[in-house]
């Protein structure tokens, strides 16, 4: 088999520059971001420990005072003593539920950030690299992105299992609506060409077939008939990359939680 050095070096150039997008868009600025949200944290926790510490040497006043009064009245001294102990469990108490409150509200309040900026930042990235890819595929091959991501699916049907290949054609035999083929960006005439010649002679069908535009079907080609989907694009490597994204914020709070529990 004969290899396309030309195909191969800018597989290689755009894997380079998505490592590089990766590093610069999404890990440096969570980093950044986490280590911010940590501080703010750190500081209403610090602010928490010191009103409690208020309450302890408000409660120590008490205390003092009421050995003051001891020698002159004893139903004084007792009456101080019980005032003195169930403002310092009211305090207490009051800070705790303060204190759970506003760590669940932060715990909230983090989760829906996190969702919201790694989401913001798949999709840029996702249409970072589907725009550098475009130029480096335009740069190195004689055709442009849109016969590369038509070609690239069609091998993927052609690699299909045989369990997946027969659903798909049992799907389009039983369909009474189009295929539906999805990518980010419109094809042009001749990739679509390529792409629903291939669906006819891979399910030996003669289904009609339709196109649309969907943002998140990166770099590839989505095909559903009826009930059965296949899908070859970047989007599973978002959502493991989402999934690192997760796992690398979800060991920062470990230690908090712990540093919370023993303050408590």
């Amino acid at each position: 088999m004969q290899i396309d050095w030309l195909t191969v070096a800018a597989q290689i150039a755009n894997f380079l520059v998505l490592i590089w997008l990766l590093q610069r868009f999404l890990y440096r600025p969570i980093t950044e971001a986490m280590a911010r949200r940590e501080a703010r944290i750190e500081e209403r926790l610090s602010d928490a420990k010191s009103r409690r510490k208020e309450a302890e040497d408000e409660a120590e006043k008490l205390r003092k005072e009421r050995k003051e009064l001891e020698a002159s009245r004893q139903e004084m001294l007792e009456d101080a003593r019980v005032e003195a102990d169930d403002l310092k469990q009211r305090l207490e108490q009051e800070i705790r539920d303060e204190v759970a409150q506003k760590r669940e509200t932060w715990h909230e309040m983090l989760e829906e950030e996190r969702a919201d900026f790694v989401e913001d930042m798949q999709r840029k990235a996702g249409h970072k690299v589907l725009d550098i890819a475009g130029q480096l595929v335009a740069e190195f091959t004689a055709s442009g992105l849109d016969d590369r991501i038509a070609q690239g699916f069609v091998d993927q049907l052609n690699d299909l299992g045989v369990d997946t290949r027969e659903k798909m054609a049992a799907a389009a035999e039983g369909a009474d609506d189009p295929a539906l083929v999805e990518t980010a960006t419109a094809l042009d005439t001749a990739a679509r060409r390529k792409i629903t010649r291939a669906i006819h002679q891979q399910f030996e069908t003669d289904i009609e077939v339709d196109y649309q535009e969907d943002d998140a079907v990166l770099l590839g080609v989505r095909l559903t008939i009826g009930e059965q989907t296949v899908e070859w694009s970047a989007a599973r490597h978002l959502k493991r990359l989402n999934r690192e994204l997760d796992a690398l914020l979800d060991t920062a709070s470990p230690a908090r939680r712990k540093q919370t529990t023993d303050e408590q």
